[in-house]
C-alpha cells in the first residue's frame, strides 16, 4: 500500500499516495493540451480532449451562421458573444476544481516553478491555465482569474500571463484549423512556426516582466 500524503492546501489526504498529485498534474496537462485533438488513426484519444468535450453550436437550419447570427452590433452582440463562451469557460473551471481535489495544482508548483520563476518571475501553480490558454483562449483566461480570486498569484503575475496568453492565443487549436490551409503550401515542418510561436510566447511575456520590473516597478512594489 501506498503512504498517504497529506495535502497541505486543504488537509485532506491523497488516495493515491505520494505520486496521486502527478498522475492529476499529468491528466490535466494532457486533457487541456491539445495533444489528443483529431490525432490521425487515433480519433478515440478525442474524447479526452478539451476541445472536443467543449463541442460547438450548430448552426440555424438553411443558414451558415449560429445563434449568435451575423451582423449584429454593441451591447446586444457583446451579449450573446459572451453567452456562447459560457459553456467551455464552466467545463474548465469544473475540470480544474477535479484536478485540484486530486493534487494537480500542487503538483504543478513543485515541478513547473523551477521553470517559470527565473523566465517568468510566476509560481508553477500558474501552468495549467498557461496550457490551457493554448486550445482556448476564454478558458486560460477564466483560470487565471480563479487563481488571483483566490489569492494565488499577484496582479503583477496577471499581467505577465496575460502577456503570454494574449499572444498567439489558442495557438494549437487555431494552428491546426485556421492555419491548416497553408500547410501544402508550407517548406518547413509544420511543426517548426508552431514551436517558433510557442517560444516567442515566454520570449514576450519575459520583456513585460522586464517593464515591469524597471518602468513600472513602483506600480507593484506592495506586493512584494
Amino acid at each position: 500500500m501506498s503512504e498517504e500524503v497529506t495535502l497541505p492546501t486543504t488537509g485532506r489526504k491523497s488516495r493515491f499516495g505520494a505520486i496521486g498529485p502527478y498522475l492529476a498534474l499529468l491528466a490535466a496537462i494532457l486533457f487541456f493540451s491539445g495533444l489528443f485533438f483529431k490525432v490521425d488513426g487515433l480519433k478515440w484519444l478525442g474524447a479526452f480532449d478539451f476541445t472536443t468535450l467543449g463541442g460547438s453550436f450548430g448552426t440555424i437550419k438553411d443558414a451558415t451562421s449560429t445563434f449568435i447570427g451575423v451582423g449584429g452590433v454593441s451591447a446586444k452582440a457583446g451579449f450573446l458573444f459572451a453567452l456562447s463562451l459560457v459553456p467551455t469557460v464552466m467545463l474548465a473551471l469544473g475540470i480544474l476544481e477535479i484536478f485540484t481535489h486530486y493534487g494537480a495544482i500542487r503538483a504543478a508548483h513543485r515541478l513547473l516553478t523551477p521553470l517559470l520563476r527565473p523566465i517568468l518571475g510566476i509560481p508553477g501553480r500558474t501552468g495549467l491555465a498557461l496550457i490551457t490558454d493554448l486550445q482556448s483562449t476564454d478558458a486560460g483566461a477564466a483560470l487565471t482569474k480563479e487563481l488571483h480570486d483566490r489569492g494565488e498569484i499577484t496582479k503583477k503575475d496577471v499581467v505577465i500571463m496575460g502577456a503570454w496568453q494574449y499572444s498567439g492565443a489558442g495557438l494549437i487549436n487555431n494552428y491546426f484549423s485556421i492555419g491548416s490551409a497553408l500547410f501544402a503550401s508550407m517548406t518547413a515542418p509544420v511543426v517548426i512556426p508552431l514551436v517558433l510561436m510557442l517560444v516567442l510566447k515566454f520570449v514576450g511575456a519575459a520583456l513585460v516582466r522586464i517593464i515591469l520590473n524597471s518602468v513600472y516597478r513602483k506600480d507593484f512594489n506592495h506586493e512584494q
